[in-house]
Protein backbone atom coordinates (compact mmCIF):
# COMPACT_ATOMS: atom_id res chain seq x y z
CA UNK A 1 0.00 0.00 0.00
CA UNK A 2 0.97 3.42 -0.87
CA UNK A 3 0.34 6.56 1.31
CA UNK A 4 -0.57 10.19 -1.31
CA UNK A 5 -0.19 13.15 0.92
CA UNK A 6 -1.76 16.28 -1.29
CA UNK A 7 0.17 19.23 0.11
CA UNK A 8 0.52 21.50 -2.44
CA UNK A 9 -2.17 23.87 -1.21
CA UNK A 10 -1.20 27.69 -0.69
CA UNK A 11 -3.31 27.95 2.66
CA UNK A 12 -4.52 31.17 2.34
CA UNK A 13 -7.33 30.67 5.52
CA UNK A 14 -3.86 30.07 7.78
CA UNK A 15 -2.42 33.82 6.65
CA UNK A 16 0.01 35.38 7.95
CA UNK A 17 1.01 31.85 9.04
CA UNK A 18 1.79 30.73 5.50
CA UNK A 19 3.14 33.68 3.99
CA UNK A 20 6.21 32.07 4.72
CA UNK A 21 5.88 28.76 5.04
CA UNK A 22 4.00 25.83 3.52
CA UNK A 23 0.55 25.16 5.28
CA UNK A 24 1.67 21.70 6.27
CA UNK A 25 4.69 23.15 7.96
CA UNK A 26 2.91 25.53 10.49
CA UNK A 27 3.90 23.27 13.70
CA UNK A 28 1.76 22.57 16.81
CA UNK A 29 2.02 20.37 19.80
CA UNK A 30 5.66 19.52 19.13
CA UNK A 31 6.07 19.14 15.37
CA UNK A 32 4.69 20.29 12.05
CA UNK A 33 0.98 19.54 10.50
CA UNK A 34 3.04 17.26 8.52
CA UNK A 35 5.10 15.67 10.94
CA UNK A 36 1.97 14.61 12.93
CA UNK A 37 -0.07 13.21 9.64
CA UNK A 38 3.53 10.79 9.03
CA UNK A 39 3.69 9.59 12.55
CA UNK A 40 0.55 8.72 12.25
CA UNK A 41 1.18 6.76 8.82
CA UNK A 42 4.33 5.10 10.31
CA UNK A 43 2.07 3.05 12.72
CA UNK A 44 0.47 1.44 9.71
CA UNK A 45 2.05 -0.85 7.34
CA UNK A 46 2.27 1.96 4.59
CA UNK A 47 5.76 1.92 3.48
CA UNK A 48 5.78 4.59 0.31
CA UNK A 49 4.97 7.55 0.72
CA UNK A 50 4.14 10.23 -2.56
CA UNK A 51 3.79 13.73 -1.31
CA UNK A 52 2.31 16.34 -4.31
CA UNK A 53 3.82 19.60 -3.41
CA UNK A 54 3.87 22.90 -5.19
CA UNK A 55 4.69 26.54 -4.87
CA UNK A 56 7.84 28.59 -3.64
CA UNK A 57 8.19 26.79 -0.63
CA UNK A 58 7.53 23.42 -1.86
CA UNK A 59 11.48 22.74 -0.48
CA UNK A 60 10.85 22.89 3.22
CA UNK A 61 8.31 19.62 2.67
CA UNK A 62 10.43 17.99 1.07
CA UNK A 63 13.51 18.54 3.22
CA UNK A 64 11.49 18.21 6.13
CA UNK A 65 9.91 14.75 5.19
CA UNK A 66 13.01 13.51 4.10
CA UNK A 67 15.46 14.68 7.24
CA UNK A 68 12.34 13.67 9.81
CA UNK A 69 11.43 10.38 8.02
CA UNK A 70 13.74 8.98 5.96
CA UNK A 71 13.52 5.48 7.91
CA UNK A 72 10.27 5.19 7.77
CA UNK A 73 9.15 5.27 4.36
CA UNK A 74 10.24 5.66 0.61
CA UNK A 75 9.61 9.26 -0.23
CA UNK A 76 8.29 10.14 -3.98
CA UNK A 77 7.41 13.93 -4.52
CA UNK A 78 5.19 15.08 -7.65
CA UNK A 79 4.71 19.04 -8.27
CA UNK A 80 1.26 20.20 -8.82
CA UNK A 81 2.54 23.25 -10.47
CA UNK A 82 -1.33 25.04 -10.74
CA UNK A 83 -3.78 24.89 -8.23
CA UNK A 84 -6.65 23.12 -9.52
CA UNK A 85 -8.38 21.26 -6.41
CA UNK A 86 -8.07 17.73 -4.61
CA UNK A 87 -8.87 15.51 -7.63
CA UNK A 88 -6.04 17.79 -10.03
CA UNK A 89 -3.67 17.40 -7.25
CA UNK A 90 -3.78 13.48 -6.56
CA UNK A 91 -4.05 13.06 -10.61
CA UNK A 92 -0.24 14.16 -10.41
CA UNK A 93 0.97 11.18 -8.32
CA UNK A 94 -0.68 9.32 -11.16
CA UNK A 95 2.69 7.67 -12.53
CA UNK A 96 3.88 6.47 -9.55
CA UNK A 97 0.64 5.10 -8.02
CA UNK A 98 -1.35 3.73 -10.38
CA UNK A 99 -2.32 0.11 -10.18
CA UNK A 100 -1.53 -0.02 -6.01
CA UNK A 101 -3.44 0.10 -3.40
CA UNK A 102 -4.06 3.78 -1.64
CA UNK A 103 -4.41 5.57 1.37
CA UNK A 104 -5.27 8.85 0.80
CA UNK A 105 -4.56 11.35 3.72
CA UNK A 106 -5.36 15.30 3.03
CA UNK A 107 -2.25 17.21 3.98
CA UNK A 108 -4.01 19.83 6.29
CA UNK A 109 -6.21 16.75 8.72
CA UNK A 110 -5.61 15.21 11.66
CA UNK A 111 -8.10 12.61 13.14
CA UNK A 112 -9.25 11.89 16.27
CA UNK A 113 -8.49 8.35 15.13
CA UNK A 114 -5.51 6.66 14.16
CA UNK A 115 -5.09 5.45 10.50
CA UNK A 116 -4.61 1.93 11.67
CA UNK A 117 -7.86 1.78 13.06
CA UNK A 118 -9.69 2.89 9.29
CA UNK A 119 -7.27 0.54 7.78
CA UNK A 120 -9.00 -2.23 10.31
CA UNK A 121 -12.35 -0.84 9.35
CA UNK A 122 -11.89 -0.65 5.57
CA UNK A 123 -10.87 -4.63 6.16
CA UNK A 124 -13.92 -5.67 7.90
CA UNK A 125 -16.11 -3.99 5.20
CA UNK A 126 -17.57 -6.10 2.59
CA UNK A 127 -15.39 -6.53 -0.86
CA UNK A 128 -15.31 -3.64 -2.03
CA UNK A 129 -13.13 -0.84 -5.29
CA UNK A 130 -12.32 1.55 -1.54
CA UNK A 131 -14.02 3.01 1.03
CA UNK A 132 -14.39 6.64 2.46
CA UNK A 133 -14.23 8.05 5.94
CA UNK A 134 -17.28 9.47 6.98
CA UNK A 135 -19.11 11.55 9.83
CA UNK A 136 -22.40 12.79 10.45
CA UNK A 137 -22.37 16.42 10.56
CA UNK A 138 -24.82 19.46 11.27
CA UNK A 139 -24.41 21.34 8.45
CA UNK A 140 -23.31 18.46 5.54
CA UNK A 141 -24.03 21.49 2.80
CA UNK A 142 -20.00 22.81 4.03
CA UNK A 143 -18.71 18.98 3.11
CA UNK A 144 -18.39 16.19 0.13
CA UNK A 145 -21.17 14.37 1.30
CA UNK A 146 -22.04 10.77 1.01
CA UNK A 147 -25.58 9.06 0.02
CA UNK A 148 -25.91 5.67 0.99
CA UNK A 149 -27.92 2.86 -0.99
CA UNK A 150 -29.86 -0.15 0.87
CA UNK A 151 -26.90 -2.57 0.79
CA UNK A 152 -24.97 0.15 3.01
CA UNK A 153 -23.01 1.43 -0.49
CA UNK A 154 -22.39 4.37 -1.81
CA UNK A 155 -24.79 5.46 -3.86
CA UNK A 156 -24.13 8.88 -4.51
CA UNK A 157 -21.40 11.70 -3.67
CA UNK A 158 -21.63 15.24 -4.34
CA UNK A 159 -19.53 18.00 -3.13
CA UNK A 160 -20.32 20.82 -1.19
CA UNK A 161 -24.10 20.82 -2.38
CA UNK A 162 -27.41 22.98 -1.65
CA UNK A 163 -29.58 20.24 -0.86
CA UNK A 164 -27.34 17.81 0.88
CA UNK A 165 -28.38 14.28 0.40
CA UNK A 166 -27.99 12.86 3.77
CA UNK A 167 -25.54 14.31 6.66
CA UNK A 168 -22.47 12.05 6.00
CA UNK A 169 -19.67 14.00 5.81
CA UNK A 170 -16.63 12.71 3.87
CA UNK A 171 -13.53 13.70 6.13
CA UNK A 172 -10.91 13.59 4.50
CA UNK A 173 -9.28 9.78 4.33
CA UNK A 174 -9.82 7.29 1.84
CA UNK A 175 -8.95 3.81 0.98
CA UNK A 176 -8.64 3.02 -2.67
CA UNK A 177 -7.83 -0.89 -3.66
CA UNK A 178 -9.19 0.14 -7.53
CA UNK A 179 -6.73 2.68 -8.13
CA UNK A 180 -7.05 2.12 -12.10
CA UNK A 181 -10.41 3.44 -11.98
CA UNK A 182 -9.69 6.08 -9.41
CA UNK A 183 -7.38 7.88 -12.32
CA UNK A 184 -9.02 7.01 -15.35
CA UNK A 185 -11.99 9.11 -13.86
CA UNK A 186 -9.80 12.03 -12.21
CA UNK A 187 -8.25 11.82 -15.76
CA UNK A 188 -11.41 11.91 -17.90
CA UNK A 189 -12.53 14.74 -15.35
CA UNK A 190 -9.54 16.62 -16.78
CA UNK A 191 -9.14 15.72 -20.01
CA UNK A 192 -12.65 17.00 -20.42
CA UNK A 193 -12.61 19.66 -18.19
CA UNK A 194 -14.93 18.86 -15.89
CA UNK A 195 -14.77 21.14 -12.94
CA UNK A 196 -16.77 21.25 -9.80
CA UNK A 197 -17.17 23.29 -6.71
CA UNK A 198 -15.29 25.99 -6.88
CA UNK A 199 -14.09 25.67 -10.02
CA UNK A 200 -11.76 22.81 -9.58
CA UNK A 201 -11.15 19.25 -10.09
CA UNK A 202 -12.42 17.82 -7.29
CA UNK A 203 -11.32 14.12 -5.73
CA UNK A 204 -15.91 13.84 -4.70
CA UNK A 205 -16.07 14.08 -8.78
CA UNK A 206 -13.89 11.34 -9.95
CA UNK A 207 -15.19 9.12 -6.89
CA UNK A 208 -19.20 9.76 -8.06
CA UNK A 209 -17.64 8.66 -11.33
CA UNK A 210 -16.84 5.18 -9.89
CA UNK A 211 -19.84 4.84 -8.70
CA UNK A 212 -21.50 5.41 -12.30
CA UNK A 213 -18.90 3.38 -13.86
CA UNK A 214 -20.45 0.25 -11.52
CA UNK A 215 -17.17 0.65 -8.82
CA UNK A 216 -18.38 -0.39 -5.35
CA UNK A 217 -17.74 2.27 -2.48
CA UNK A 218 -18.06 1.49 1.07
CA UNK A 219 -17.71 4.40 4.21
CA UNK A 220 -16.89 3.49 7.64
CA UNK A 221 -16.99 6.06 10.42
CA UNK A 222 -14.49 8.91 11.69
CA UNK A 223 -14.65 10.43 15.11
CA UNK A 224 -13.57 14.10 15.01
CA UNK A 225 -11.68 15.55 12.95
CA UNK A 226 -9.70 18.96 12.94
CA UNK A 227 -9.09 20.74 9.92
CA UNK A 228 -5.72 22.64 10.38
CA UNK A 229 -6.29 24.87 7.41
CA UNK A 230 -8.27 27.69 9.90
CA UNK A 231 -6.50 29.18 12.89
CA UNK A 232 -9.59 28.70 15.22
CA UNK A 233 -9.34 24.61 14.05
CA UNK A 234 -5.21 24.83 14.40
CA UNK A 235 -5.67 25.51 17.68
CA UNK A 236 -8.33 23.04 18.38
CA UNK A 237 -6.24 20.54 17.44
CA UNK A 238 -3.19 21.50 19.42
CA UNK A 239 -5.15 21.29 22.66
CA UNK A 240 -6.39 17.63 21.45
CA UNK A 241 -2.75 16.84 20.85
CA UNK A 242 -1.10 18.19 23.87
CA UNK A 243 -3.61 16.17 25.68
CA UNK A 244 -1.69 13.18 25.26
CA UNK A 245 1.37 14.54 25.87
CA UNK A 246 3.79 15.21 28.93
CA UNK A 247 5.21 18.23 30.20
CA UNK A 248 8.43 18.24 28.88
CA UNK A 249 11.82 20.71 29.11
CA UNK A 250 11.51 20.63 33.27
CA UNK A 251 14.83 22.10 33.37
CA UNK A 252 13.93 25.09 30.77
CA UNK A 253 11.12 26.00 32.78
CA UNK A 254 12.16 26.49 36.20
CA UNK A 255 11.22 29.72 38.11
CA UNK A 256 7.71 30.34 36.38
CA UNK A 257 4.35 28.77 36.27
CA UNK A 258 3.53 25.88 34.36
CA UNK A 259 0.12 24.76 33.72
CA UNK A 260 -0.17 21.37 31.88
CA UNK A 261 0.13 20.03 29.25
CA UNK A 262 2.46 21.77 27.17
CA UNK A 263 4.91 21.05 24.59
CA UNK A 264 8.69 23.18 24.98
CA UNK A 265 11.04 22.88 22.53
CA UNK A 266 14.95 23.04 23.15
CA UNK A 267 17.22 25.80 24.11
CA UNK A 268 13.98 28.36 25.43
CA UNK A 269 13.84 30.88 27.80
CA UNK A 270 10.86 31.34 30.55
CA UNK A 271 11.47 33.64 32.99
CA UNK A 272 8.54 34.80 36.01
CA UNK A 273 5.68 33.88 33.63
CA UNK A 274 2.79 31.51 33.56
CA UNK A 275 2.47 29.26 30.73
CA UNK A 276 -0.36 26.70 30.16
CA UNK A 277 -2.71 25.07 29.86
CA UNK A 278 -2.16 24.11 26.34
CA UNK A 279 0.94 26.15 24.89
CA UNK A 280 3.41 24.80 21.99
CA UNK A 281 6.71 26.64 22.23
CA UNK A 282 9.19 25.91 19.57
CA UNK A 283 12.83 26.09 20.02
CA UNK A 284 15.09 28.93 21.21
CA UNK A 285 11.73 30.63 22.35
CA UNK A 286 11.96 33.60 24.72
CA UNK A 287 9.04 34.15 27.29
CA UNK A 288 9.42 36.84 29.82
CA UNK A 289 7.11 38.63 32.44
CA UNK A 290 4.02 37.17 30.75
CA UNK A 291 1.07 34.76 31.05
CA UNK A 292 0.27 32.69 28.08
CA UNK A 293 -2.29 30.19 27.75
CA UNK A 294 -3.88 27.85 24.57
CA UNK A 295 -1.36 29.07 22.11
CA UNK A 296 1.11 28.14 19.54
CA UNK A 297 4.85 30.18 20.13
CA UNK A 298 6.99 29.97 16.94
CA UNK A 299 10.76 29.72 16.95
CA UNK A 300 12.92 32.45 17.92
CA UNK A 301 9.60 34.10 19.64
CA UNK A 302 10.29 36.82 21.95
CA UNK A 303 7.26 37.54 24.03
CA UNK A 304 7.87 39.73 27.25
CA UNK A 305 5.35 41.58 29.22
CA UNK A 306 2.01 40.17 27.35
CA UNK A 307 -0.76 38.18 28.56
CA UNK A 308 -2.25 36.34 25.26
CA UNK A 309 -4.86 33.21 24.83
CA UNK A 310 -6.29 31.72 21.63
CA UNK A 311 -3.49 32.59 19.76
CA UNK A 312 -0.56 31.63 17.42
CA UNK A 313 3.06 33.77 17.21
CA UNK A 314 5.27 33.35 14.29
CA UNK A 315 8.65 32.50 14.27
CA UNK A 316 11.59 35.06 14.97
CA UNK A 317 8.10 37.45 16.24
CA UNK A 318 8.90 40.23 18.93
CA UNK A 319 5.91 41.07 20.87
CA UNK A 320 6.59 43.50 23.71
CA UNK A 321 3.43 44.90 26.32
CA UNK A 322 0.15 44.20 26.24
CA UNK A 323 -2.08 41.95 24.57
CA UNK A 324 -5.07 39.04 24.12
CA UNK A 325 -5.62 37.92 21.01
CA UNK A 326 -2.76 37.63 18.47
CA UNK A 327 -2.15 36.03 14.81
CA UNK A 328 1.36 37.17 14.02
CA UNK A 329 3.19 36.11 11.08
CA UNK A 330 6.61 35.59 11.06
CA UNK A 331 9.75 38.00 11.22
CA UNK A 332 7.07 40.47 12.94
CA UNK A 333 7.70 43.23 15.86
CA UNK A 334 4.97 44.66 17.64
CA UNK A 335 5.29 46.45 20.51
CA UNK A 336 2.14 47.76 22.88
Amino acid sequence: MKAIIPAAGQGTRLYPQTHTKPKGMVRLAGKPILGHILQNIAETNVEEVVVVVGGTMKDQITEYARSAFSEQFAFDFVEQENAKGLGHSIYQAESIARGDELLIALGDMLFENRFNTFLDAHDELPESDGSIGVKEVSEPSHYGVVEMSGDNAVSRLVEKPDDPPSNLAISGVYIIENSNALFDALGHLVDNDIRGAGNEFQLTDALQRMVEQGCNLRTFEVEDWYDCGRPETLLEANRVLLERTKTNGDEQLRGSVIIPPIDAGENITVKESVVGPYVSIDDRATIEQSIVANSIVGQNAVLQGVNINESIVGSNTDVHGEANNLNVGDNSSIYF
